[in-house]
């Protein structure tokens, strides 16, 4: 948007910004309409006026840091070719997300639908692009291989979104994160090793 933003506009931005800020560092319990206003330097009202309450905000926090994220990360992985590299970028995206705190906006929203069901349904929701932007990119490295046909990249794709949440989540109980480098260390060494499964299948004439 070129110019000044509208003041409504201007105050959407400054809440979705504190509700992120505050998610990150209070946790979903310690985040509520009177801490994200404060942090916004606004009047809690404008939390309802704008977003219709807290939980409908916290979404639009995550989305916006999806938004930014799958941006970054289809532009990361554009050029990647084999297996090798994409387990090097996809240890870059856990060292950037973690030191980011994006992962932390879903893990909270996460552990916030265990007690809240009307979040699951949203959550999963904005889970699937993510799956489907794996498997995209699996299946272009990947597909037509005989690696694909033991390991689909649909398949693959969910189980690395899985994965990747569950590393995510155990990063922030345990604060030693040498163990899971070493899960990326490893994957960076099986990789190369995977190269024959992933060659392409002659097509039959």
């Amino acid at each position: 948007m070129t110019g000044k933003q509208q003041p409504g506009a201007e105050t959407r931005e400054r809440l979705i910004e504190a509700a992120a800020e505050t998610l990150r560092t209070e946790g979903y319990a310690g985040t509520s309409a009177r801490t994200i206003a404060r942090a916004a330097e606004v009047n809690s009202a404008l939390v309802f006026y704008h977003f219709g309450g807290v939980d409908p905000l916290l979404l639009a926090a995550l989305d916006r840091s999806s938004e930014q994220r799958m941006s970054a990360y289809q532009e990361a992985v554009a050029g990647a070719r084999t297996l090798e590299e994409l387990a090097e970028i996809a240890t870059a995206i856990y060292r950037a997300d973690i030191e980011g705190g994006h992962i932390t906006l879903f893990s909270e929203l996460v552990g916030a639908s265990i007690a809240r069901p009307e979040l699951r349904k949203e959550i999963v929701e904005r889970a699937e692009p993510w799956i489907d932007f794996v498997e995209r990119t699996l299946d272009r490295v990947i597909g037509g291989s005989p690696l694909a046909k033991l390991l689909p990249p649909r398949d693959l794709a969910y189980a690395a979104i899985t994965f990747y949440l569950g590393v995510n989540l155990f990063t922030h109980l345990d604060t030693d994160n040498s163990r899971t480098e070493a899960l990326f260390a490893l994957a960076g060494r099986v990789a190369p090793r995977a190269k024959l499964l992933t060659l392409r299948l002659p097509r039959r004439r």
